[in-house]
């Protein structure tokens, strides 16, 4: 056993105190007038990123908890090397569902194209294809029960991206995503679940 000395309740607090003061210091930095060619803005920032990363350790050294955004460091090869200002940003989401009820999902979908008749050609293949064209994909996410499907992981990273034509990326859109760009991150996984429940 190690008796290196293990973090306190009180040390998380202060850590998350820290991360509320660095968000206001970097918040008046950015809305400041210079803001565009302030250092203070840049120097916050990695204020920032320094007590977030604190305190996420903290938090998971003491509640075997984390944070649900990650603040990408210099660190190693799969450190953030983009701009410190991007030009523009790129949201690349994944989310994954199990089709749990195939005739749910062919109803539903029957209900919004007639073309579709019942025990027609295409399946759940045609049915996935009307309710996406049909439904924004938060609206299927909220009613994914209703529509027979199952909510699996699912994630969102936001990048930074250079600006673009209209239509210049759609022949390959995933193509570009560089874990290097990566600002922050957001993951959805029941293996997250299933590890509270074994500690």
């Amino acid at each position: 056993m190690s008796d290196a000395a293990q973090p306190t309740i009180a040390e998380v607090r202060a850590a998350a105190e820290a991360v509320k003061a660095a968000i206001d210091r970097h918040l008046e930095a950015v809305s400041s007038p210079n803001a565009a060619d302030d250092p203070a803005v840049s120097a916050a920032y990695e204020q920032l990123a320094a007590a977030a990363i604190a305190y996420d350790q903290l938090l998971y050294e003491v509640y075997d908890e984390v944070t649900p955004f990650e603040i990408p460091g210099d660190e190693g090869p799969g450190g953030y090397h983009g701009p410190e200002q991007p030009e523009a940003i790129s949201v690349l989401i994944r989310r994954d569902y199990h089709v749990v009820d195939p005739k749910r999902l062919r109803a539903q979908a029957e209900r919004l194209d007639e073309t579709l008749t019942p025990g027609g050609a295409g399946g759940v293949n045609s049915a996935i294809g009307v309710l996406f064209g049909e439904y924004e994909p938060d609206e299927i996410a909220a009613r994914s029960e209703e529509f027979g499907l199952e909510e699996a992981d699912s994630t969102l990273w936001v990048a930074a991206a250079e600006p673009t034509e209209p239509g210049e990326w759609l022949p390959e859109p995933f193509e570009h995503a560089d874990p290097q760009l990566l600002i922050c991150r957001f993951d959805v996984s029941e293996v997250y679940d299933d590890e509270d429940l074994d500690d």
